[in-house]
């Protein structure tokens, strides 16, 4: 990760996701794989699929978590607090224009051409979008047949979602010596992040005690 970002550089950029992220989560994530990976090179590929593999597993929205827990990682807990403020505030005020011009318009035929229009574009973003990141996070056979399974598993047998998950993991540690070839772990400089958060979590404590 880069050292010389400034915290007006990442405030500006949060605000401007905050605009620009359609898609839903997957289109949202693939923006941040462009901008901050691709594009900008503020964070490692390595960091990114690992800040994104820990993110899935939280419950809530993953992609603002993955902007939080990128954020956190740039500039501390002000870095998280902006990055997930500004990735939903824009969205919240853009909302609340679309909903009150769809009160006022919607039942219009030219409004509604319109919005017939945009589905199947927001839905080739969003495929578009799960194909990158694939792309990008399933670099081995072992983690190709882990996602094949996955998809089996919610579309055909209907498994419920943490069921998969708790499956996919048991796959993972099982498959771990194989595993452990596909991913570069010596890239994400996890030490750190762990005594950042052991830190974190150790004043949060202190604080809450003292509070009661």
């Amino acid at each position: 990760m880069k050292d010389c970002i400034s915290f007006k550089q990442a405030l500006y950029y949060w605000l401007k996701l905050g605009f620009i992220s359609f898609g839903g989560p997957a289109g949202q994530i693939a923006i941040m794989h462009q901008d901050l990976v691709e594009k900008r090179k503020w964070i490692s590929e390595q960091q990114f699929i690992h800040a994104l593999n820990f993110c899935m597993l939280l419950p809530g929205p993953e992609a603002q978590q993955l902007a939080i827990y990128i954020g956190w990682l740039m500039h501390g807990k002000w870095g998280g607090i902006v990055a997930g403020t500004l990735f939903i505030l824009p969205a919240l005020l853009l909302m609340l224009g679309l909903g009150y011009g769809y009160m006022m318009y919607g039942t219009l035929p030219i409004v509604q051409s319109i919005l017939w229009g945009i589905k199947p574009a927001v839905l080739a973003l969003v495929l578009f979008a799960a194909y990158r990141i694939a792309n990008k996070t399933l670099h081995h056979p072992l983690l190709k047949g882990i996602a094949l399974f996955a998809l089996i598993a919610v579309w055909q047998v209907h498994l419920s979602f943490p069921i998969v998950i708790l499956l996919a993991g048991f796959a993972g540690w099982l498959l771990r010596h194989q595993l452990h070839q596909a991913v570069d772990l010596s890239a994400l400089d996890i030490r750190h992040v762990q005594t950042n958060i052991q830190s974190s979590f150790i004043k949060t404590t202190l604080l809450s005690s003292n509070f009661y």
